[in-house]
């Protein structure tokens, strides 16, 4: 399964971490990794080459990983983008919620 931890402070996300594999089926032909894969890379490219703000973002791909990190300043500026994405990844749960969790923890 697939988790995608949403990070916030004070009702802001500082950040998103994605982990594991969601299982739904084999590589190169799953649905529900594709749909959160993608979702998260336009997120960091919009953060990182569209709007110009300093994220951290590391995947580490043969351990499922991939996280944006932002600090709080720079964190409100991507507020729409960072809730379209958990608005995104939980309409994906709705469907396929056996194969993606989406949570929030408070930091």
């Amino acid at each position: 399964m697939t988790q995608a931890e949403f990070f916030i402070n004070d009702g802001v996300i500082l950040g998103v971490k994605v982990s594991g594999h969601s299982g739904y089926s084999e590589a190169g032909s799953d649905i529900v990794c594709a749909s959160v894969s993608s979702a998260l890379i336009m997120v960091a490219n919009t953060i990182t080459e569209i709007m110009k703000l300093p994220a951290i973002v590391t995947v580490i791909s043969d351990a499922g990983i991939a996280k944006i990190k932002l600090d709080e300043e720079n964190a409100e500026k991507c507020q729409d983008i960072l809730q379209g994405l958990r608005l995104h990844l939980r309409n994906v749960e709705d469907q396929y919620g056996q194969f993606l969790k989406v949570i929030t923890t408070e930091v």
